[in-house]
């Protein structure tokens, strides 16, 4: 790999590109198991329960255990999962507040792009460097690429539920590269999960981490990581 330069990027959605932040709006008029009303922060710690980098969340009902590590390749079981685990006693919410929180899960309102996201989209463009979305998701996400103007930066979106394959799979990270013309040797994938993202190293892709945090404390790490590996503008 040394020497050859990086011809191709391919990038994560969920804490990398953007990141699940819903405004007051999205949960007005819900409740928690008490009667209090639903805040954005409250969301945020309930969906913080249900996204962990190994093993299943303590929430995910006994039948459903298996089904969520196959959740990303299907969009019906991704939300019999979802709704049954926010609905887990646990979380203390409302009844009947599962459906609607899982909704705005799939709103593009509720995702935030990263302060460098479309600087680091136009940074790829600039160096003549197709770019790949590679994502485990269960819903089409271009529409909130589109939602913040930045669907055209973006030349494949390789969604685990269009394409029958999820992260750490090897097969999702050659999918992407062969539909943007690269070989594995010459992509470079950045993402915020070393084992789900940074398992393309196994087939010859380069790797670099970002950490998944809040979007106002995460300036410039997509454009930090693209610069790492000689991408300048």
């Amino acid at each position: 790999m040394d020497g050859v330069a990086v011809r191709g990027v391919l990038l994560d959605f969920s804490g990398t590109l953007f990141r699940l932040e819903p405004g007051v709006d999205a949960v007005q008029g819900m409740w928690d198991g008490s009667g209090e009303a639903l805040t954005a922060e409250r969301y945020a710690e309930v969906l913080a329960v249900l996204t962990v980098a190994h093993g299943v969340p303590a929430q995910v009902p006994p039948d459903l255990r298996d089904a969520w590590h196959r959740r990303d390749l299907d969009p019906d079981l991704h939300r019999a999962v979802y709704e049954a685990s926010l609905a887990h006693p646990d979380l203390g919410l409302a009844e009947g507040v599962a459906t609607r929180l899982y909704e705005v899960m799939l709103q593009p309102t509720s995702w935030r792009p990263y302060p460098d996201t479309e600087a680091a989209l136009r940074l790829a463009r600039a160096n003549g460097l197709p770019v790949a979305v590679v994502s485990n998701i269960a819903w089409d996400i271009r529409t909130t690429f589109a939602h913040w103007g930045v669907e055209d930066l973006v030349d494949e979106y390789v969604l685990s539920y269009l394409v029958g394959s999820m992260k750490p799979d090897h097969k999702i990270f050659r999918i992407a590269c062969e539909r943007i013309g690269v070989e594995p040797g010459e992509a470079l994938m950045i993402g915020d999960s070393a084992v789900a993202d940074g398992a393309a190293v196994e087939v010859g892709c380069r790797f670099e981490r970002v950490e998944p945090q809040a979007t106002a404390t995460r300036q410039d790490a997509l454009l930090t990581a693209l610069r790492a590996h000689g991408i300048a503008g």
